[in-house]
């Protein structure tokens, strides 16, 4: 990880003591968002303090509306989590964009989440940390795979693996030139698309080794050289990089697909100036790349990956060149009918012969 002394003073840190208005804000955040060295600079450089609470997606809704979005000025929900809870609960407050320094954020992860999380207007999340879920390639032995249905390809016969879970529909539909995002709000129609889908993921089966189901399965599959293509995370296909130069994650043809974890202010958050201090300060890139160290994942600062460790850049970069960040197709809202239309499609390939 980035030392501690060098990046103080990087970004010229000047400790001139705490301002008249100086705040406590209280994060309500996930693990590796916060780590203790930024949190130290931020308090340094602002005079405001950072009470940290780690949690979940489902644990930050849940406490935001038993509160009526009380007890924490500042929760990084997923971006998916936002409209539904806020049209219903009214936990969240509106983000005054003008308190935020765009430029430092990736213009199409921006707006992306400003779509995703609006609300009769008013916009309630900005993006934070962010993944994909697309292709990890051997390239020595599949590198004419690029789209998630290449790994249908006859010729890869029993060394193709992926999951039977709602990524691999949505994934596979968008390779198939339909976009399932458009139809959420039209069920009949996400059901003709279910079913396409269907009908491609059935005819795939005999090239599948195995439906993977967990981490470990798929890293010591692809590992092994038991498979040589598979759909998984892109830090799964960077930790293989890693033991295997052959292996990496690719972004497919038709977009990754993306979830972005947020800044959305609760309710009654009443520490807003240190709120929007605190995103603006992480956003930085040298901050956001301490963040990507802890955490794993890549925050949508613009540049930040030119200050993580060489290794975790060179394979970021090689997966991700601008048109592919600009291409991710972000997870909007999920209807609830929507997810029992996918259970059964899945029941359905799980069953076929």
């Amino acid at each position: 990880m980035t030392s501690y002394k060098l990046l103080a003073g990087t970004v010229a840190i000047l400790a001139l003591g705490a301002p008249a208005n100086a705040e406590t804000l209280r994060l309500l955040t996930w693990g590796g968002y916060a780590p203790d060295a930024v949190i130290d600079l931020f308090e340094q450089e602002t005079g405001h303090t950072v009470e940290v609470t780690l949690s979940n997606n489902e644990e930050m809704v849940a406490k935001l509306r038993a509160t009526g979005g009380g007890g924490f000025d500042l929760a990084q929900p997923s971006q998916d989590r936002i409209a539904g809870p806020q049209a219903e609960f009214g936990i969240y407050k509106p983000i005054d964009m003008t308190q935020i320094d765009t430029a430092q954020i990736i213009p199409s992860m921006l707006e992306a989440t400003k779509g995703n999380t609006a609300v009769d207007g008013a916009v309630y999340g900005v993006p934070h940390v962010w993944g994909t879920s697309g292709l990890i390639v051997n390239a020595a032995e599949a590198g004419a795979v690029a789209d998630y249905t290449d790994l249908c390809n006859e010729d890869l016969a029993g060394k193709v693996t992926y999951r039977l879970k709602r990524p691999t529909l949505i994934g596979f539909a968008f390779a198939m030139g339909l976009d399932p995002f458009a139809a959420y709000g039209d069920t009949a129609a996400y059901k003709a698309i279910l079913d396409q889908v269907e009908a491609k993921l059935v005819e795939c089966k005999p090239v599948v080794k195995t439906y993977w189901s967990g981490g470990d399965e798929l890293i010591n599959l692809m590992r092994s050289g038991e498979t040589v293509a598979a759909m998984a995370w892109d830090t799964g296909g960077w930790k293989l990089n890693t033991d295997n130069a052959d292996i990496n994650f690719v972004a497919p043809a038709s977009g990754a697909l993306g979830w972005v974890d947020t800044f959305a202010l609760p309710a009654q958050g009443r520490a807003d100036e240190a709120a929007y201090a605190w995103i603006n300060f992480v956003m930085q890139p040298k901050i956001a790349a301490m963040i990507t160290e802890e955490a794993g994942n890549f925050t949508a600062s613009a540049g930040a990956d030119e200050f993580v460790n060489d290794a975790l850049k060179a394979q970021y970069q090689t997966s991700f060149p601008p048109e592919a960040v600009d291409n991710i197709r972000w997870y909007p809202p999920v209807p609830a009918e929507i997810e029992r239309l996918e259970g059964e499609t899945l029941d359905r390939v799980q069953a076929a012969g």
